[in-house]
């Protein structure tokens, strides 16, 4: 399906500052960037970086007083909806150089905390099935409520309060699966259907020597999902990073798709 991308954010801020920016549709095998365009209003010369992996990348610049930043793409998804039941673990000593950090514990994502947990409730499990079954006793057990988080609020959190939104739902897979001993990343994207529009939060496990995306919140099909970039958690793949003081004004969102 070919799908067009629109963004707009707009923040002011306090005082000059550095912001790193990462909006920009990420090419790859099964997301093929057509065409795109970033445009900023409000800052100095703009620097483009390899984001986390290469995959994507990120914006430097440097501001001040309002800035608005609009972006726009077109891009071909070649993907078939995502199955992972019956896909096999790796063996950890046979995981990629690039896949080992994601088995370790981050700042949202305590894995080390979910081990006995996850051991007791799908210890009988292997591989995609058992993250699958993470995947469904995370929509089964959280309310997804928007505004019920804030920017410290942990996996562990999320699993105490029993509600959250898309990144709190990510987080909380990810979580589990890294204490299961099965790599899982945090992914940054647009994603078709979304409703309402905004970026959303989805998870990556590899299984079977690849990366299969897994949406816990089933807010949107992972046919529909446009990868922005990859990290450990949520630190990774901020939209808008602000190295100083800023306040919001509005972002708007769409995702359409425009083959029909």
């Amino acid at each position: 399906m070919r799908l067009a991308i629109d963004a707009q954010l707009d923040y002011g801020l306090a005082a000059p500052a550095d912001l790193l920016l990462a909006l920009e549709v990420a090419q790859m095998h099964d997301q093929l960037l057509v065409t795109d365009r970033l445009g900023v209003a409000g800052v100095g010369p703009m620097r483009p970086i390899a984001a986390d992996e290469s995959l994507g990348r990120r914006t430097w610049a440097h501001a001040t007083g309002r800035v608005t930043a609009h972006y726009t793409a077109i891009v071909d998804i070649v993907r078939a909806p995502v199955v992972i039941t019956g896909l096999a673990a790796d063996a950890l000593m046979d995981l990629p150089s690039l896949v080992v950090p994601y088995l370790f514990p981050s700042r949202y994502c305590e894995a080390d905390r979910f081990e006995t947990a996850v051991r007791r409730e799908f210890g009988d499990l292997g591989g995609g099935d058992k993250i699958q079954a993470m995947a469904d006793w995370i929509h089964h057990h959280l309310d997804y409520v928007p505004a019920s988080s804030n920017g410290d609020t942990t996996a562990a959190d999320t699993f105490v309060a029993h509600r959250g939104v898309c990144r709190d739902f990510a987080h909380l897979l990810i979580a589990m699966a890294r204490a299961a001993g099965i790599p899982a990343r945090m992914v940054g994207a647009y994603a078709w259907r979304l409703d309402p529009q905004d970026f959303h939060a989805v998870v990556e496990v590899w299984l079977a020597g690849g990366w299969h995306l897994v949406d816990a919140t089933r807010l949107a099909p992972t046919e529909g999902i446009v990868r922005i970039g990859v990290g450990r958690d949520a630190t990774d793949i901020s939209f808008l990073t602000v190295f100083g003081q800023a306040h919001f004004i509005g972002q708007q969102v769409r995702v359409e798709r425009i083959d029909g």
